[in-house]
This record gives structure tokens, sequence and C-alpha cells, in this order.
């Protein structure tokens, strides 16, 4: 880097301005304060960054921003707004956790993926779960239970695997409104009181 050509200049209607330009990298940063505005640019060939604050706000426009601290708190006392035009990501070498005292929303414009060594979804009231299709599989064992479990269909219902159970403690009915079949290579039907027709 060469000789660095500074210029001061004050202005009692202008303000300030601080400029340093530096001709072999072809870069020049400047400071102006005019009253009411303080703006810090650092212009180059390839890109130009700016930082303008005033009384109730800071602009940051950058190509590139880094912020690197040991702790870092953010809060708003009203909305604020994270965005992205490309990806986004969120990681953390710790424990991660999101909180509102108001609802959730989540979307996504294609799929969505949540995986965990153990995954828990609980609602202190309703749960519902709807697709054009639905499907859950266990490796090793599928339980659903509640004090009333209701499976219905519109158009057909299958149970289908190696062997099937169907076992009530108390009272059960087989019921069909139209033709029922009961069928097997060989059928056992046993009761202390077996009543058929």
């Amino acid at each position: 880097m060469g000789t660095l050509v500074c210029k001061v200049v004050l202005d009692k209607t202008a303000g300030a301005l601080v400029e340093i330009t530096n001709k072999d990298d072809g870069i020049t940063q400047t400071v102006k304060m005019d009253g009411t505005t303080i703006t810090i640019q650092v212009k180059g060939n390839d890109a130009t960054s700016t930082i303008t604050q005033k009384q109730d706000s800071i602009k940051i426009e950058v190509k590139s921003f880094t912020l690197e601290a040991e702790t870092i708190t953010c809060k708003s006392t009203k909305a604020s707004v994270w965005e992205s035009q490309d990806t986004m990501s969120l990681s953390s070498a710790k424990d991660m956790s999101l909180k509102t005292d108001a609802n959730l929303t989540e979307k996504a414009a294609s799929d969505a993926k949540l995986s965990a060594a153990n995954v828990t979804v609980a609602a202190d009231s309703a749960l519902k779960l709807s697709g054009a299709t639905t499907s859950t599989a266990a490796t090793s064992e599928g339980k659903y239970e509640g004090a009333t479990i209701k499976i219905a269909g519109s158009g057909q219902v299958a149970v289908s695997g190696a062997s099937a159970e169907v076992k009530a403690t108390g009272m059960l009915n087989l019921e069909a409104s139209g033709m029922a079949t009961l069928k097997g290579s060989m059928t056992n039907v046993q009761g202390s009181l077996v009543k058929l027709g």
C-alpha cells in the first residue's frame, strides 16, 4: 500500500467530512456527519459497504456481514423479521428451543422433515394429522392407545398381517349392513354359548 490521501472538511452547514483514499488498492473510506446522520462508507473496485446511523435507526449495507461474540442477545419490543432470499440455517452445539406465547405456524412449500433419536408430539387439547395420503411405520412395534379408538374409512378399510387378532375384554360385536364373510382354511368358532342364525 502506497501513500494515502487524507481530507478533512469542517463546514458549519454541511457538517464534517473525513475521507481517506487508497489509490493503489482503489479504496476510499469516508465518514460524514451532517448534524442528523452519520454515514461510514468503504468503497472499492469490487464492493461497497455502508453504515448509516440516525437518532432512531442504524442501517448496514454490506456484501458479507459477520458477527462474532461470546454471548449475543437480540431483543425487540415490537415485530421482528428474519428473512433470507437464499438458504438459511440455524444450528447449535447444545440444546435449542423455539417458544411463543401465541400461535406457532411452520410452513414449507415443498418437503418438511423432522428427525431425532426420540420424537414426542403432545397437545393439551386436540391433535390432528391430515394429508392426501398418510402412513405410519415402526421397525419394531407400533401402538395406538386411547380411552376410545375409532378407525373409519369412507371407502374400504383393510387390516392385514402375518397374523391378525381382534380381542375385547368385554363384548365384541362384528356387524355388516351387507354381506359378511368369515373364511379360513380351517375355521374354529368357540364359546360357552354359540348362536348362529
